[in-house]
């Protein structure tokens, strides 16, 4: 199966999960006055994950200051995305749980099977989705997306804040658009 990106300046798939402080989050409806930022998290058994949730989390009320909210999503179940919660100290940070791995192909993320065990010692669910971050204008579309197939090298918050801030200081449009032939 081919898995196919998204394009800047285009709506973006239907992202509608249950969060585990209790009800659901649709992405419809968001109502940040910049972006909403999505972080697609590979879920409990990811070491990696939770740093960078929590780091994330440190840093939300900057993010919050420039009209960006922010949501982790993963394919967990209930009681994973719960411990994930805890693990990485959110109180800021929405968790969505449940992600289905259609859904996650939409938003063009690349899926993986377990390999057991990770390195410390929590079992990878039978097939979940690798990292993703997005960053989804008030109108439902794209403004920047980043897809990763392995649980590293992920785009630093510091550094996409700074590049936030320049994007809205200068009303920086979405890149890579151009469909055309080459």
């Amino acid at each position: 199966m081919k898995v196919t990106a998204l394009m800047p300046r285009e709506p973006v798939p239907t992202l509608k999960v249950p969060l585990t402080t209790g009800g659901e989050y649709d992405l419809k409806d968001s109502d940040a006055e910049n972006f909403t930022m999505i972080v697609f998290y590979r879920g409990l058994h990811c070491p990696v994950c939770a740093m960078y949730l929590a780091e994330i989390e440190r840093m939300s009320e900057e993010y919050a200051e420039r009209g960006v909210k922010v949501i982790g999503v993963s394919s967990d179940t209930e009681e994973r995305a719960q411990e994930m919660a805890v693990k990485a100290k959110l109180k800021n940070v929405k968790l969505g749980y449940g992600l289905d791995l259609q859904s996650a192909r939409d938003w063009g993320l690349f899926i993986s099977t377990s390999r057991g065990k990770t390195s410390i010692g929590i079992e990878e669910p039978a097939l979940f989705s690798e990292p993703g971050l997005f960053l989804v204008r008030a109108d439902g579309t794209l403004f920047y997306g980043s897809t990763q197939t392995m649980p590293f090298a992920r785009p630093p918050f510091k550094e996409l804040i700074g590049s936030i801030d320049f994007s809205l200081a200068n009303d920086y449009p979405a890149r890579g658009e151009y469909t055309g032939e080459v």
